[in-house]
Formats: structure tokens, sequence, C-alpha cells
């Protein structure tokens, strides 16, 4: 039992959750900058976002091998499926229950925002299982990218104001910016990793169409978005010095374009690692900015 229990955790991806929790909290800084906030719905819509990032990874995982993207080559982290540890079976109940647990939950928010919150949480999971599987699989069409973009950065994170507040504001769409952003740098790092085995199994992500060096270059521009930001912010709304503390992840991010441009194959693994914390950092520092 506590092995199945183990094999689960592993196709979670828990290094991955962090996507999950970041729009969410940049999203109740943004409702509590704003002085509306409560508690249980910020915990509710973590809930749901740590589903529906659960059941991304599921989908995946479970498309990616059926599909042969996952094979005895692959440089990244345990796949569960191509190492035998879960049956498609399984897999396809797991992600059921997921993403029916998480419209279940989500249906509460809905009763306390409206259709807004249910047009959102409908379309996430959609998108989720769009993602690797249907007949236009986003991941295999160079579309991943955007995906994380608009759903785990502006609809993580407006959805998660608009849950507090009953509306959309300028300050959410701009704070939304980078979180999307960084986001989405994780799949770039993962995708940039796996050029050569995607392109061999006919995944083309946006990596595998634009090639090494302008996915490098890629990577760069969301974090130069990602900094300029807290600028904007500071220079056309009314916040203080308070909201460039993310500007104290800049060794880091130093540290991870050198990664990018040393290391290759599976140690670009320490890259998609340290990506994932520097976007749940950055975000931790950003809400930080928000609520002093």
């Amino acid at each position: 039992m506590e092995k199945k229990l183990n094999n689960w955790v592993i196709a979670s991806r828990p290094r991955t959750l962090p996507a999950a929790v970041v729009p969410v909290l940049v999203g109740s800084a943004v409702a509590a900058y704003h002085g509306s906030f409560y508690p249980l719905l910020s915990v509710l819509a973590l809930v749901c976002s740590l589903l529906i990032q659960i059941g991304t990874n599921f989908t995946n995982d479970l498309y990616d091998f059926l599909k042969g993207a996952d094979t005895e080559k692959r440089k990244g982290p345990l796949r569960v499926l191509a190492s035998g540890m879960v049956t498609p079976g399984e897999m396809k109940a797991a992600i059921f229950i997921v993403f029916f647990t998480c419209f279940l939950i989500g249906m509460y928010l809905v009763y306390e925002a409206g259709i807004v919150i249910f047009i959102i949480g409908v379309l996430s999971i959609i998108a989720g299982l769009a993602y690797t599987a249907g007949p236009y699989p986003l991941a295999y069409n160079g579309l991943g990218d955007l995906f994380v973009f608009l759903f785990f950065g502006f609809a993580g994170t407006i959805g998660t104001e608009y849950l507090h507040t009953k509306e959309v504001s300028a300050v959410a769409i701009l704070a939304s910016i980078p979180v999307g952003a960084l986001i989405t740098n994780i799949l770039v790092v993962n995708n940039y990793r796996d050029i050569e085995e995607d392109r061999s199994a006919g995944k083309n992500t946006l990596a595998v169409k634009i090639g090494r060096n302008q996915t490098r270059l890629q990577y760069i521009l969301l974090l130069v978005i990602s900094f300029l930001t807290p600028l904007v912010l500071f220079s056309f709304y009314n916040f203080n010095y308070w909201i460039f503390l993310p500007y104290l992840t800049l060794p880091i991010v130093i540290k991870l374009v050198r990664m990018m441009f040393v290391l290759e194959g599976k140690e670009l693994n320490r890259t998609l690692e340290l990506t994932a914390k520097f976007s749940a950092v950055f975000g931790v520092l950003f809400s930080a900015g928000f609520i002093i």
C-alpha cells in the first residue's frame, strides 16, 4: 500500500506543483491589496489549482506513454507508466477522480462568485485534458507554452482575485504576467531538454519548432518580462518600493541563464528544479510586495 501511494506521489510530479500555488498566492495578495480577502476561498482555489495541475500531469503521463513519447531514452524525471509502476487503466481512473473532485469543490466557488468562475474552471479542466489528449493535443502542436501562460498566469491569478472582489483589475492583469511567464519557463526548460526525443516521437513542442538557440532566448525573454512588471506597477500605480522585493532573486536568475547555456541532457533536470523553485520564491516575494 505504501509503495503504491509513493507511485502516485511520483506521478503527481511534486516539483511542478509550485506552478499551481503561485497564481493563487499572487491573486490572493492582489485581492488583499484591494481590501477584499477571504481565506476559505483562497484555500479552496488552491486545492482546485493543485488538482488541475495533478490531473494535467496524470494526463500528460498517460498520453505521452500511449503515443510513444516516453521511452527508455528519456532524460527527464521518472514517468510511472513508462516504468510500469501504474497501469493505463489505473491512470485513466485517477484522471477522472482528480478532475471530478476538482469540479465538485469548484462548484462551491461558483456558488460564491458566479458564472465567471464556472467558465474559468471548466475551461481549465478541458485545457488540462487537451494538453496531451484529444484530436489536437496542445503540447504536440507547439501550443503548450501558450496554454501554461494563459491558464497558470491569467486564469489562475485573475480568477483568484475575482473570487474575492468580483472584479478584474488592471493590477491583477499585470500581476498575472510574471506568474505566467515564470511558470511557462518550467515548461521551456523541460522541452529544451527533450528536443531530440520529442522530435523523434512527433511531439512538435515550441522548442522543437524554433530550435535550441531561440528556446534559450525565449527563456531569457520571459525572465526579462517578469522583472519589468514590478517597475511598471511602481511607475503607474500606487505602489511603494516593496514591490521590488522580487529583485532579490536576481542572483538566481544569473545562475539559471548560465545553466541554460552550459548544461545538457539530464543535467538540465537541475535547471528544471531550480526554475520551479525560483518561480515559487519570486511569487512569494511578489505577493509580499502587494500586501506590505
